[in-house]
């Protein structure tokens, strides 16, 4: 066997036990998910269905919680805490139910890794938590609506945005504009600009405000829709501009080497 040919199955080989996790771990959290649903009790005894009730809540609120959760579960965990922690009180099941806790793996983009935006993934879990997938007719495709148009105020807005009563950090925070969603470049923008390391304090206190102000737009958002004023705004869609799954700005990193998919063709 070739060298090409023992590193293409190689490849394949790691492609086929990234892929079989994937599906367990997606299997095992999508059990444990309707577990949780099926056990939350409505008022009058059934099964309290997704999506979830929700009553507005005041953004400054949110946001001060955000900011404070994000010392104890980060980016992530903060954002969805920080509305479903109020709604636990003003609600109650299936909220206290929910683990949130655990969605403390969105940290530093997903563990670490600087993938999506920790605010921004929790964004989207709390709004589709709350009015449902895009899969369900055109109310709950708000929902989608909703994660995407966080997703694009948090590419073109100098950030953060939001400034604690009482900030842990008495140091001037700047903003920077990450025109993208994903955390190592927006992190790794600001560290440029500000010239603060990862691990200092600085650092540490511009991510809290980044999670209190996406959690601040997001309850604004969910507010109007519970108005019914809500307007969809973000228009970006990959899959029919480009044919793959991406985002707007991929060649600032990526120059010529973005993945160009099959040309797409009708079928006769």
């Amino acid at each position: 066997m070739s060298t090409d040919e023992k590193l293409e199955c190689q490849c394949v080989s790691r492609r086929q036990v990234l892929i079989g996790s994937g599906v367990l771990a997606a299997s095992t959290a999508l059990m444990q998910f309707g577990g949780l649903l099926s056990s939350a009790q409505a008022k009058d005894g059934s099964s309290e269905k997704w999506p979830w009730p929700y009553v507005k809540l005041d953004p400054q609120k949110t946001a001060e919680l955000a900011y404070q959760e994000w010392y104890r579960v980060f980016c992530g965990g903060a954002v969805i805490s920080s509305v479903f922690s109020q709604l636990r009180e003003k609600v109650g099941e299936p909220y206290k139910s929910f683990p949130v806790d655990s969605f403390i793996c969105l940290e530093g983009g997903m563990v670490g890794w600087g993938t999506l935006c920790g605010s921004n993934a929790g964004a989207n879990i709390a709004s589709n938590v709350i009015i449902g997938p895009r899969i369900a007719g055109p109310e709950c495709a708000h929902g989608h609506s909703i994660g995407s148009d966080i997703m694009q105020w948090y590419c073109d807005t100098p950030l953060p945005a939001f400034v604690p009563k009482e900030p842990k950090q008495p140091t001037k925070i700047i903003q920077t504009t990450s025109a993208s969603p994903l955390c190592h470049i927006s992190v790794g923008k600001w560290m440029a600009e500000s010239g603060f390391a990862l691990g200092s304090p600085e650092r540490k206190d511009r991510c809290a405000r980044v999670a209190a102000s996406v959690a601040y737009q997001l309850v604004e958002r969910l507010n109007a829709w519970k108005d019914g004023t809500y307007e969809p705004q973000s228009e970006w869609s990959p899959g029919k501009t480009h044919g793959i799954p991406g985002q707007p700005n991929c060649t600032e990193c990526h120059g010529s080497d973005v993945p160009k998919p099959p040309m797409m063709t009708k079928k006769a």
